[in-house]
């Protein structure tokens, strides 16, 4: 049945990350059908939507303060493996499933999925599998043409801008799989206040990113001259925008964390550490500095001034590339004599966000407001038909003998889908002791990465 204002709709959501929970659950507000489904600029719960999360189990699995932080609210919220989502996806009817996930996982869960709904509407009266979506948590600018393939399968693969759409739409095309699946729409997190003017204090942040730059050297450098902006305007307030804290871990490993590279420093008093939702500290921004992170276009959609740094180079392994032409390139000599980037309005029209002009999204009109309607309308139409095709990835065992088995066998699936034998909790909930050893193995993995794999490295270069 499609979707009514007399009856909830269920959707699912599943993601590695804390960064993809993020990206999941407010995709999952934006693209429900039906008038009583507009999203708020925050994710709060909407009125007819019922939304249950599952956290795939990983490095990555995003703790409580995470999950806090994000400040996205779930009717129900649970930690599984794959196999135990695909249990889930069994027992359980949904109308839409968002698979918020690295391309792999994606790729592992579309055939697990076809396996635990092959034939599930041909008996009468049967219940229709869920329509399944899935997207890019933010800026695609490596691995585009594995991260789509991977993806490929699903009934709606999202693109946060045009210009993403037009590049999925060419990279299916030109590999001869179907393209339709390729829907244009926005990044969901973009929202709050517009920009008005500067505040008091003028305020600096510099958003960090988790893996990029990936070494000391580098960290270091970004570190020192953020610091050396702090002394030479003591009138601003330099904020050093985090991610997480030590131990903890985002969409993207960070070996080298800023708090503990900082710890050698001193900075003076007018510079200082926030966590936090991105969305409220970029309400008391003036400067939005960055190499390339998504928060970027956040605080372009806000027109809050936006720097992106090329004092490490522009280079495709720093992401900073994709912002050629957009403006907003600057050097931190620049920023310390008070340039202020003017974003190209062409060019920040193709990425999906809003620069300049009146600030028709928060007024409920405008290019953002409707960015989602064609996703909405495709959902609805899948809703409303009598019959659903099966999921058909690109990748099979015919088409990548090689390289498919490899993927779901990380997953614990077989080359069809299926449960390996051994697979984790494949016949049973884990108890409290299993539950104690996963959260162990996962604390030993993270101080690994971040604190022996860094030494190693170090010897490995004496």
């Amino acid at each position: 049945m499609p979707p009514s204002t007399t009856k909830s709709l269920r959707i699912a959501v599943l993601a590695d990350s804390d960064t993809r929970w993020k990206w999941g659950a407010l995709t999952a507000d934006r693209i429900a059908p039906g008038p009583s489904m507009e999203a708020g600029p925050r994710g709060e719960a909407q009125v007819g939507l019922a939304l249950d999360g599952y956290l795939l189990r990983g490095r990555a699995t995003p703790t409580a303060r995470q999950l806090e932080e994000v400040g996205v609210r779930a009717d129900s919220l649970r930690e599984v493996t794959a196999v135990e989502f695909l249990r889930a996806m069994a027992e359980t009817s949904y109308d839409i499933v968002v698979l918020a996930l690295v391309g792999g996982g994606v790729q592992a869960m579309l055939h697990g999925l076809a396996r635990v709904w092959d034939g599930l509407d041909k008996e009468p009266g049967a219940r229709k599998r869920p329509v399944v979506v899935t997207g890019y948590v933010g800026v695609v600018y490596e691995k585009l043409a594995d991260g789509l393939l991977l993806r490929h399968g699903a009934d709606l693969v999202l693109a946060n801008s045009r210009q993403d759409a037009e590049r999925f739409r060419a990279v299916y095309e030109g590999v001869g799989a179907d393209a339709s699946s390729v829907t244009e729409v926005a990044l969901p997190f973009l929202g709050g206040a517009a920009y008005e003017g500067e505040h008091d204090p003028y305020t600096v942040v510099f958003a960090v990113q988790p893996s990029v730059p990936d070494n000391r050297r580098d960290r270091v450098y970004l570190l020192d001259r953020l610091i050396r902006h702090a002394r030479l305007h003591p009138e601003r307030e330099v904020l050093l925008k985090l991610r997480s804290r030590p131990g903890e871990h985002t969409t993207h490993i960070e070996e080298l964390p800023y708090q503990k590279l900082i710890q050698r420093l001193e900075p003076p008093a007018n510079f200082r550490l926030v966590y936090g939702n991105m969305g409220e500290v970029l309400d008391r921004t003036d400067l939005l500095v960055t190499i390339s992170s998504t928060a970027a276009l956040e605080s372009l959609h806000r027109r809050i001034p936006t720097a992106v740094l090329t004092d490490l180079g522009i280079r495709e392994v720093l992401g900073n590339h994709h912002f050629v032409g957009s403006g907003c390139l600057a050097s931190w000599d620049q920023l310390d004599a008070g340039h202020r980037p003017v974003p190209d309005e062409e060019w920040v029209a193709r990425q999906g966000v809003v620069a300049g002009g009146t600030s028709q999204t928060e007024s409920g009109g405008g290019s953002y407001a409707e960015a989602f309607d064609a996703a909405r309308e495709r959902i609805a139409k899948l809703l409303a038909s009598p019959e659903r095709p099966p999921l058909t990835p690109y990748y099979t065992p015919v088409t990548a003998p090689g390289y498919l088995p490899g993927i779901l066998a990380r997953h614990h699936l077989g080359p069809d889908g299926t449960p390996l034998p051994g697979a984790p909790a494949h016949d049973k909930e884990p108890g409290p002791v299993r539950q104690i050893v996963r959260r162990a193995a996962r604390g030993a993995y993270r101080h690994g990465v971040q604190r022996v794999a860094p030494v190693i490295r170090r010897m490995g270069e004496l």
